[in-house]
């Protein structure tokens, strides 16, 4: 029941209460109202004014939504001048979340796009009948030993005479592909090793080796390879990584879209706004300074580069050094986004990515490949993914798949029929299995048979060239080949869809580009100059005090040699001090190479702004010299006569650094161009005419006399000085000239400053041409091994059930092998050890960086309270998203980090670590497999048992411990295979993973860490490295594995989990139980958690569930969540039990650092650098050539003089 109050006038307060709060709220509505219209005309009219102006101002100035002003006022800008701060704020209102936000974004601009019906190019890619086949060396004859590399070179002689036809075996690569890429759905290319899935990419994008032989045709719109520029108007995305250490993650992706240009989005821009224009539509101002900015070329830092890193999950290390092997940088699979980055930044509008997801956790490659998808679905873009372990989820996401095998063409179309024409050849994929990696085994010898599934017929092997031939006949194929049949309509291509200007910028605006990269890397490489200037200065102080003016005098003939020796010491030390421009080149050459071939520039804008950005330097360095050298060691006291040897010194510095570059270029192998280098020295020291006299020099060798840089200098700078007066009494300085077969006209301080001039310039026009013309040295050549050709004999076994699931599962391992697994290693006993770390912290010095961005903490936390145990004979898995610090943390227990602060305790079953003796006792297999080239398998094993088995094991013990081993990790079939350089020849990826582990093992540690032992393979091999982790844990040792993208079958081979979240923090320690059902329940307790659909990937689940985006969603922080929970108890108590000494037990002790005493680790050495000589026939045939070459030099040019002396 209600009650009123009466007012005066018989109102209720009640009714008055409700009156009044109307009027309020019509005055607050009028009052937003009015201020909202206020900021309509405001932005009307600067649209008005934006509308008015020319064309080309109008496409770089948009309105500027103020985020700072109070009421969010409207600022007038120009895109190409918009702060960095200010662009990630627009960027964050567009792109809150990157795989939640994305394709809003580019369905907003597809929008914008289609509101005035403005068609985007699209690209339509056809193969048909596509033959790719190479010519190589089979077995030990591709091994490179120098006997075969001479028959190499001999063989290839007489072929160029057409005298031998050659002794190569014709592989082919493809066989008789046919299909075709369509835009708008994104495609995935699966293949086991060696099916040929590079090859085809690299076809599709135009960039074969020229040393293939290519058969059939590869059309874009109808149009063949020679009608337009594939390399820009296609990107391919390699797999290896190759990067410029000194440059940011961000300068790389901005130089990448600075040089790659707009493309095809500035003339789309211009129409845009013309329409928009005509028809009154006003567009979203984010909207229209995002398309605005990115389209615009030149730019320094463009917002392409910053929605790039967004999406890729970069904008976390975007200002962070890329690194290299000497500079420390991003990780890994950081790294790998970059390489895909940098090319997305471009405008091609077809993309093919090779094995984009190496070193990627299974959530970032997701969100990649969900992002991508966007873009193909939206922009209708042309795209193929070549991906090693896609996980069941990714692989959901593309429209089309293209499976290889052999090099046969298995299949290609709708991803949803591809079971169906496996089912129909009687192959069926188990429930608990990805669709990919079934897809990768189905046509392997060895893993087929698990997968039959007819039951009306026995089992028998389906070859793969009879899935080619069946798939021909399915309706799939089809409809495919009906379509081929069509040409395509030439006319029907969009204008802007296929690129025929060769470069994507101006000849100007690549020069600047370039220009500013070469002076940022010299910046960072400012270290070098200031000590090559420390050098120069530090030989000029011990030049003027070895030659100090009061004791040079100006007398008769043996004076004058003196200032003549001070002289051409002078002039070598300038000239030599640019060697160092050697190494620099060098290791800038593979990045050349790639972007050279991409198309990002000419060679010229390569060369042209180190020349320039030299000059400076070498005049730095000249004044130093000269401002030392000549008044204190008295040379001729004129102010001409001065800065005549200066300009002299500058132009031998610039021909010497001319010449470096051009040996750098043209050998573009270290070992060749330094060789070469000291070649060239020797040359020029011995024909320059100071070591041998003119008048002595043979006429043979005469021509080397002229052409020495250090002839014309050593003619111009004596002429400078010993043509001055004080040296005209009793005509001591000609006379000294002609003693030393020098030239006495004055003119020729000219002429030879001229040819100085003229060797620069010929010495960098060579460099320039070797550039353009020259590829780089140490191609892959293919090796069929002693294995693959026994692999086609061995009758069919079953690879799914070697892998063992882990402790809790009752599935069994069926490998012959497995029962053997406890004996294996007891030729050697080791002892079992656990490890217990607690509340470990790790600390690094704050990067200079993030400094500048205003952090004023002196020190960045990489690990935060990381408390844990590893145990013998469990085999333990650490996961993370990229960044996590999975590998900092076993780095870090390893005792590997050399930097940085490390609070906490770790103990070694119950006593503290100390460094010295975990070494002798541990085994870390490091995620990039470093191995001497140039041994075998074998040796490799015995090198390692020899320098760290103890010293009290024999040899006979030793070799049957390495045979052991070699059986464990299945290596006794490559057991005299050369090791090889990687990508170039010997073992394959997965096979060099098993080595990494064998190395270890053979030192018979109780503890090993591995770092991503999965990363970089396809299915098949994981499963056989993971056996692998396997049978060594069976032995009893402890084993940590960190590992990115698992499949079911691979992530529930281990025992415990340790899962990491981004900073250092773990989420969650324990066992994984059966299925993963212990994970499964925990995270599924966590409220807001949504419940695993069966038949999803436990690993990727969990990532997705613990990611940053699921913790903002629900609201919580999975590590406090852990904290909290039981589960942390329970581990506390296994720490503190494992961290008490066992009654009875002794710390590990060793009464020496090594195993080995100094002589023996000396043999050893000895004994694997013989090997490593040998068969390296480059580095020896070059040392063999050039010691015989300068050999005849020295002894024809010296022949009879110690006679005449």
């Amino acid at each position: 029941m209600s009650t009123s109050i009466k007012l005066d006038g018989g109102e209720s307060w009640a009714g008055s209460l409700r009156q009044g709060s109307t009027r309020l709220f019509e005055r607050s509505t009028s009052v937003f109202s009015h201020s909202t219209q206020r900021q309509d005309d405001e932005e009307a009219l600067k649209w008005a004014a934006i509308e008015k102006l020319p064309t080309y101002d109008r496409l770089r100035t948009s309105i500027l939504k103020n985020v700072h002003h109070e009421k969010g006022g409207l600022d007038e800008v120009d895109v190409t001048h918009i702060e960095l701060e200010t662009r990630q704020q627009l960027l964050d209102r567009l792109v809150k979340v990157a795989d939640e936000d994305n394709e809003r974004l580019l369905q907003r601009l597809r929008q914008r796009i289609d509101r005035v019906g403005i068609k985007l190019p699209e690209v339509e890619v056809r193969y048909e009948h596509l033959n790719v086949d190479a010519d190589v060396h089979v077995g030990g004859r591709a091994l490179p030993t120098l006997f075969n590399w001479t028959a190499n070179m001999a063989e290839g002689l007489l072929q160029s005479l057409h005298i031998y036809q050659g002794n190569k075996t014709t592989m082919t690569i493809l066989h008789n592909l046919n299909g075709l890429i369509k835009p708008g759905r994104m495609t995935l290319l699966l293949g086991p090793p060696a099916s040929g899935k590079t090859t085809l990419l690299l076809a599709l994008a135009g960039k074969l080796d020229k040393s293939l032989r290519v058969e059939g045709s590869v059309t874009y719109n109808g149009h063949g390879m020679e009608e337009f520029v594939p390399q820009r108007t296609s990107a391919y995305i390699s797999q290896h990584d190759k990067h410029i250490g000194e440059m940011t993650v961000r300068e790389t992706l901005d130089f990448s879209a600075r040089c790659q240009g707009v493309g095809s989005r500035y003339d789309v821009l211009t129409e845009l706004s013309r329409r928009e224009k005509e028809e009154g539509i006003k567009p979203d101002p984010d909207i229209d300074i995002f398309m605005k900015a990115t389209a615009i070329e030149g730019q320094k830092s463009n917002m392409i580069t910053d929605y790039v890193l967004k999406i890729l999950g970069l904008d976390i290390c975007a200002d962070t050094m890329v690194g290299d092997a000497m500079r420390r940088g991003i990780s890994g699979g950081q790294k790998k986004r970059v390489t895909t980055g940098e090319m997305i930044v471009g405008a091609a509008n077809a993309l093919f990515m090779d094995e984009i997801s190496t070193g990627l956790d299974s959530s970032t490659t997701f969100q990649i490949v969900k992002c991508l998808r966007h873009y193909v679905h939206v922009f209708k873009s042309t795209m193929v993914i070549s991906l090693l372990q896609p996980a069941p989820e990714t692989y959901d996401l593309f429209d089309d798949v293209i499976l290889l095998s052999e090099g046969y063409l298995v299949y290609q179309g709708p991803q949803e029929s591809i079971l169906e024409f496996l089912e129909s050849m009687g192959f069926k994929c188990p429930d608990r299995k990805g669709v990919a990696d079934f897809l990768q085994e189905v046509t392997s010898l060895k893993d087929q048979e698990q997968y039959w599934a007819d039951t009306r017929q026995p089992y028998r092997y389906v070859p793969v060239k009879e899935f080619a031939d069946a798939f021909q006949s399915f309706h799939v194929a089809a409809k495919m080949n009906a379509e081929l049949s069509i040409p395509f309509d030439k006319n029907k291509s969009h204008p802007a869809a296929l690129t025929t200007d060769k470069f994507g910028l101006s000849k100007k605006e690549i020069f600047k580009a370039c220009f500013d990269r070469e002076i940022l890397l010299m910046k960072r490489s400012s270290f070098i100059y200031i000590f090559k200037s420390f050098q120069i200065t530090l030989m000029a102080l011990i030049t003027m005090s070895v030659f100090f003016r009061t004791n040079m005098h100006q007398r008769n003939l043996n004076d004058g040699g003196v200032y003549f020796g001070a002289l051409f010491f002078g002039l070598v030390t300038v000239m030599f001090n640019g060697m160092a421009e050697l190494a620099m080149t060098l290791d800038k050459l593979p990045v050349f190479y790639k972007q050279r071939d991409f198309k990002f520039y000419p060679a010229w804008a390569f060369s042209l702004p180190t020349w320039v950005m030299r000059i400076p330097l070498s005049l730095m360095e000249s004044l130093l010299w000269i401002i030392l050298t000549y008044f204190t060691i008295g040379f001729a006291p004129s102010p001409q006569r001065f800065f005549q040897q200066l300009l002299l010194y500058i132009a031998v510095s610039q021909a010497a650094l001319g010449m470096f570059r051009f040996i750098a270029a043209l050998g573009r192998d270290r070992i060749v161009a330094n060789t070469f280098g000291q070649f060239a020295i020797l040359v020029i020291f011995v024909l320059g005419g100071f070591i041998i006299n003119r008048k002595d020099i043979k006429s043979w060798w005469i021509w080397g006399y002229w052409i020495s840089p250090l002839m014309y200098a050593q003619n111009g700078i004596a002429a400078n000085e010993f043509l001055a007066s004080r040296w005209a009494k009793d005509n001591i300085g000609v006379q000294l000239l002609h003693s030393r077969g020098l030239f006495s006209n004055n003119w020729w301080y000219w002429l030879s400053i001229a040819a100085l001039v003229g060797y620069n310039v010929l010495f960098n026009v060579l460099y320039t041409l070797a550039l353009r013309y020259l590829d780089p040295i140490g191609k892959p050549q293919a090796l069929i091994s002693k294995e693959d050709s026994e692999n086609k004999k061995e009758s069919t076994t079953d690879t799914r059930g070697v892998i063992t699931q882990g402790r809790n599962s009752t599935n069994v391992s069926n490998n012959s092998d497995s029962g053997k697994g406890g004996k294996k290693g007891m030729v050697l006993p080791f002892q079992p050890l656990a490890m217990a770390f607690d509340n470990v912290n790790y600390y690094v010095d704050m990067p200079a960086e993030m400094k500048q961005q205003g952090i004023t903490e002196d020190r960045l936390q990489l690990l935060r309270g990381v408390s844990g145990t590893f145990r013998p004979g469990v085999l333990t898995c650490l996961m993370g998203v990229s960044g996590a610090g999975k590998t900092t943390l076993m780095d870090v227990l390893a005792g590997r980090k050399t930097g940085g602060y490390i609070e906490g305790s770790i103990t070694i079953s119950g006593y503290p670590k100390k460094q010295e003796t975990f070494a002798r006792i541990s085994g870390y297999c490091e995620q990039n497999d470093i191995h001497s080239p140039y041994v075998t398998v074998y040796e490799s094993l015995v090198y390692s048992a020899w320098l760290r088995l103890p010293k009290e094991v024999d040899q006979k013990t030793r070799e049957m411990f390495v045979d052991e081993v070699m059986e464990l990790v299945e290596l006794t079939n490559l057991k005299g295979a050369l090791v090889g350089l990687p990508g170039v020849n010997g073992l394959s990826t997965e096979q060099r993973k098993r080595l990494t582990i064998a190395v270890e093992l053979v030192a018979n540690p109780s503890i090993i860490f591995m770092d991503e032992p999965t990363s970089g393979l396809d299915a098949r091999a994981a499963a056989i490295v993971m056996r692998t982790v396997r049978n060594t844990v069976d032995t009893g040792r402890t084993v940590v594995c960190t590992i990115h993208q698992p499949s079911i079958d691979i992530f529930e081979s281990f025992d415990e989990l340790v899962l990491m979240k981004r900073g250092g923090q773990m989420i969650y320690v324990g066992p994984l139980g059966r299925n993963s059902q212990d994970l499964i329940d925990y995270f599924e307790a966590v409220e807001g958690v949504p419940k695993i659909t069966p038949g999803y990937n436990p690993a990727t689940w969990m990532l997705e569930s613990s990611s940053v985006g699921a913790e903002m969603r629900f609201g919580i922080d999975f590590a406090d969540v852990y904290l909290n929970s039981s589960l942390y108890q329970q581990n506390q108590a296994v720490i503190k039990e494992i961290s008490t000494p066992a009654p009875g037990s002794k710390d590990v002790y060793f009464e020496s650092q090594f195993s080995q005493s100094f002589l023996t680790q000396t043999w050893a050495c000895l004994w694997k650098q013989n090997w490593s000589y040998w068969r390296n026939p480059e580095y020896n045939a070059v040392r063999f050539f050039f010691t015989l070459v300068t050999a005849l030099m020295f002894g024809h040019n010296f022949l009879g003089n110690w006679k005449e002396n």
